[in-house]
């Protein structure tokens, strides 16, 4: 009996000493007052804000809505912040200036206290205008062909400081560039113009770096050109790419391009092509719907119609000219076109009238250039037809010689032809003769399989009858048809000749010089000149200021054109197989 009332007693006794520690824990829970909050919490443990900007924190005090103990705030950076309380214990912090402050509200008791890491940066300010123009193409092979030859040239010209930077993998669509965005692949080539002209490539870059390294005020974006006239090849990648660019971009007023595209050559063998039934007129006309509606598809600041230049120019006596394989740009009349449309889309001056043009281009190609751009900008989405550069010139024989030069640098009047070495690849183009007395003939030349260079070190003071001038005689283009020289292997040169009559006959007649050569380095060098019959001369090139090779009473084939083959002779023995070639008469056979 005692043993059951001592557990009874005892648990009477645990019972009362619980209730005590309760009421020891939370003094006056039972005469109504409210308790006192355990923590307290913001409703942000850090920010950043920039120089101005303003942030309001806000504290929650455990589950009461009422403090009960007295709070402060402070900061431990007052240069970098300020803090003004409010009656509902929230403060406004406002950015004063960059750097980092800790600001705290902490009880007076220094039982509670809860901080937010603020971080300030300098206030976002638009870019200086420098007067520097930036232009960034993201592209491909077709974005080399539109900026980077002649574009600045021109911008320069007019008085205009920029800076041109292209963005390239070859064959590259708004898929492939998407991808590499999203991935922040380092697989470019960049090419960056400089304002003062200097010119830098490096390769292996992201867009992401180059994005940033200038305050862009325009980028440009372009399809691959086989999709150009797919517009549903845009639909997905381009306005991901577009929102891309546009984020990563630091000039907040960047303005973005799209770069409209060329159809290929009627000639074209690129497996692109049978997109369009391999026709011309029906890429193009689809290339420009496709480009049209995908500037809506991103608000696209400004469309570049490339394609619509080149097709006016193609109306020209110029024709279907404009490409060195069918799809790419030639690297005079071709590439100027498009040089010239950027120009004047961008900047929004006339380019008709601009005396800047490549070397390598006569004074009316470029002509025909100009306003082949001048109406794409006027015309867009339709071609203009070129009525007043139709007449191919010139009577049915020539009355008069045709003097061509390869790679001399100074225009001489008389005289046609390339200035540099821009004439010695694959597809340079001229698209017609000017006989020596200035007149139109209606021929064209076309280098359908270029030559390694051009020679700077033929003879001076010759004494042939083609009376040529010193600064036509000592340049040159050459091949080396034996083994390679600086890595390059050029067995044979081919040019062809068309817009002959098909029923006259002409006399060919070609010159060639290598001066300083060694005795017994026989140069020989021989020229094949083939229409419906084909005759074949020879010069021995080295140390020569007196022989001429002619190739006369060629008759063109049915298509009124002839092609002439350069290479090295039987008897050329030099290590390299060097063969040359600097002067081209075309005269009618008698």
């Amino acid at each position: 009996m005692r043993f059951y009332k001592f557990l009874i007693l005892m648990f009477i006794g645990l019972s009362l000493s619980a209730v005590s520690c309760k009421k020891e824990a939370n003094p006056g829970a039972d005469d109504g007052k409210e308790k006192v909050e355990q923590f307290v919490v913001l409703n942000k443990s850090s920010a950043t804000l920039v120089v101005g900007e303003e942030l309001t924190l806000t504290p929650k005090f455990g589950m009461l809505a009422t403090p009960q103990l007295v709070y402060e705030w402070e900061t431990d950076n007052p240069d970098v912040v300020s803090i003004s309380s409010n009656d509902d214990y929230s403060a406004k912090i406002t950015a004063i200036a960059e750097g980092t402050a800790t600001v705290t509200i902490s009880s007076t008791t220094g039982s509670l206290a809860v901080s937010c890491t603020i971080t300030v940066e300098g206030e976002e300010e638009e870019p200086v205008d420098d007067g520097v123009v930036r232009i960034l193409a993201i592209g491909n092979s077709f974005s080399k062909d539109a900026v980077d030859d002649y574009f600045y040239e021109l911008a320069t010209e007019n008085g205009t400081h920029v800076v041109v930077g292209n963005m390239t993998i070859g064959s590259a669509s708004l898929d492939l560039h998407w991808q590499n965005a999203s991935g922040d692949k380092a697989d470019y080539d960049y090419r960056k113009v400089s304002e003062n002209g200097t010119v830098s490539n490096a390769s292996n870059r992201k867009l992401s770096t180059v994005l940033t390294e200038e305050p862009w005020d325009y980028i440009s974006l372009q399809q691959v050109s086989s999709n150009s006239g797919q517009y549903n090849t845009f639909e997905t990648p381009l306005p991901l790419l577009y929102d891309y660019v546009k984020s990563k971009a630091t000039n907040p007023s960047v303005k973005i391009i799209l770069h409209q595209t060329w159809a290929y050559a009627q000639n074209s063998t690129h497996a692109g092509f049978a997109n369009y039934g391999s026709d011309q007129m029906t890429m193009y006309h689809a290339i420009v719907d496709a480009v049209g509606r995908a500037g809506n598809l991103i608000n696209a600041d400004l469309i570049i119609p490339v394609g619509t230049a080149i097709q006016n120019g193609r109306t020209s006596v110029i024709g279907d000219n404009f490409n060195r394989d069918g799809y790419h740009l030639d690297m005079n009349i071709g590439r100027y076109t498009a040089a010239c449309t950027w120009f004047e889309a961008i900047f929004g001056i006339n380019v008709v009238g601009h005396s800047f043009k490549p070397s390598g281009l006569s004074d009316y190609d470029a002509e025909i250039a100009q306003h082949a751009a001048h109406f794409a900008i006027q015309n867009p989405n339709e071609v203009t037809e070129m009525v007043d550069y139709q007449y191919v010139g010139g009577p049915d024989i020539l009355q008069d010689p045709i003097l061509i030069g390869f790679g001399y640098t100074t225009a001489t009047p008389g005289w046609d032809g390339f200035i540099g070495r821009e004439g010695s690849v694959t597809g340079s183009t001229i698209a017609n003769l000017r006989d020596s007395k200035d007149n139109l003939t209606g021929i064209s030349l076309v280098v359908t399989e270029g030559f390694h260079g051009n020679n700077v070190s033929g003879e001076k003071g010759t004494t042939t009858d083609l009376n040529i001038p010193d600064n036509i005689s000592s340049y040159s283009y050459f091949g080396n048809s034996t083994s390679a020289f600086q890595g390059k292997l050029v067995e044979k040169s081919v040019i062809t000749l068309s817009g002959l009559n098909k029923d006259g006959r002409y006399n060919l007649c070609f010159f060639g010089s290598r001066k300083d050569v060694a005795e017994g380095d026989n140069r020989e060098t021989k020229y094949t000149a083939k229409g419906k019959n084909e005759v074949t001369a020879y010069i021995n090139t080295s140390n020569n200021t007196s022989e001429i090779a002619c190739t006369n009473n060629i008759q063109p084939d049915d298509a009124g054109e002839v092609t002439i083959t350069i290479t090295a002779g039987e008897n050329n023995n030099s290590a390299n197989g060097f063969y040359y070639l600097s002067v081209l008469r075309i005269s009618a056979a008698e």
